[in-house]
């Protein structure tokens, strides 16, 4: 028994010996440093501090920059900082798309691209809405509301014809992007009625032909879109009533 004390109090020794703590008064060190060349666990911080030293000295180890470039005056550009789109493209504004399609409107008798709806967008649409309401409030007649609820519910009427009649289908973000872009010259009328008064047989003239500029565009459009040419004077008779309230709106004073 005195043996096995012996042997067991030898080999608690051996279990506990570490390098360093062979000597007599040495404390035990349990988390030995590693070698030098070892891949766990380093001993040196040499890569960490020169990569603090990289990040101190503005990011140069890293081939970019922290700060942005230019000054405090590029947050009320339209351009963004440097690597972003412009604040425009962000928003879905593209006056190139706008001036095109414009053109096709103010010019019906050509021929109509099918996929010019591809890249719908209601920038152009709200900017001839607010301008056809500012003209008839500078001939003294304030129709905003009108205008609005006749728009809103023109286009959720035939958004809901069209996807009856066609086999394509066609979405309510478009259907309102063709009837809005097709009120350009509605808006010319409006322009006129702060000049002259329309509530005659020259303001019914000029009504009447704008009824019929913008039924025959937007039906144009939805026909070329939807491809449904046997179809065309189904499409234009609701699309026609539509305008001619705004024909209305513009002619006499409601309210």
């Amino acid at each position: 028994m005195w043996q096995d004390s012996t042997y067991a109090g030898q080999g608690q020794q051996a279990y506990y010996a570490q390098p360093g703590a062979s000597q007599p008064g040495v404390p035990l060190q349990f988390y030995a440093p590693s070698p030098v060349g070892s891949t766990f666990y380093p001993g040196s911080r040499s890569s960490l501090d020169v990569a603090q030293g990289n990040i101190q000295q503005g990011g140069a180890g890293y081939g970019g920059n922290i700060q942005p470039a230019g000054g405090w005056w590029t947050a009320f550009g339209t351009g963004g900082f440097e690597g972003e789109p412009p604040l425009l493209e962000e928003l879905g504004i593209n006056f190139s798309h706008i001036r095109a399609k414009s053109m096709t409107v103010l010019n019906p008798f050509q021929r109509v691209d099918e996929r010019i709806m591809d890249d719908a967008d209601l920038a152009g649409p709200l900017l001839f809405i607010i301008c056809f309401g500012i003209f008839l409030l500078f001939s003294g007649k304030p129709q905003f509301g009108y205008i609005y609820g006749v728009g809103l519910l023109g286009s959720l009427s035939l958004y809901t014809l069209l996807n009856l009649m066609s086999e394509k289908g066609i979405d309510a973000y478009r259907v309102t992007s063709v009837l809005g872009y097709c009120l350009l010259p509605m808006v010319g009328v409006g322009a006129l009625s702060v000049m002259v008064t329309l509530d005659g047989m020259l303001g019914y003239v000029l009504s009447s032909l704008s009824i019929l500029w913008c039924t025959y565009a937007a039906s144009g459009i939805f026909v070329a879109v939807l491809r449904m040419s046997d179809q065309r004077l189904l499409v234009a008779y609701p699309v026609g009533l539509l305008y001619g309230c705004f024909a209305l709106l513009s002619v006499f004073n409601v309210g």
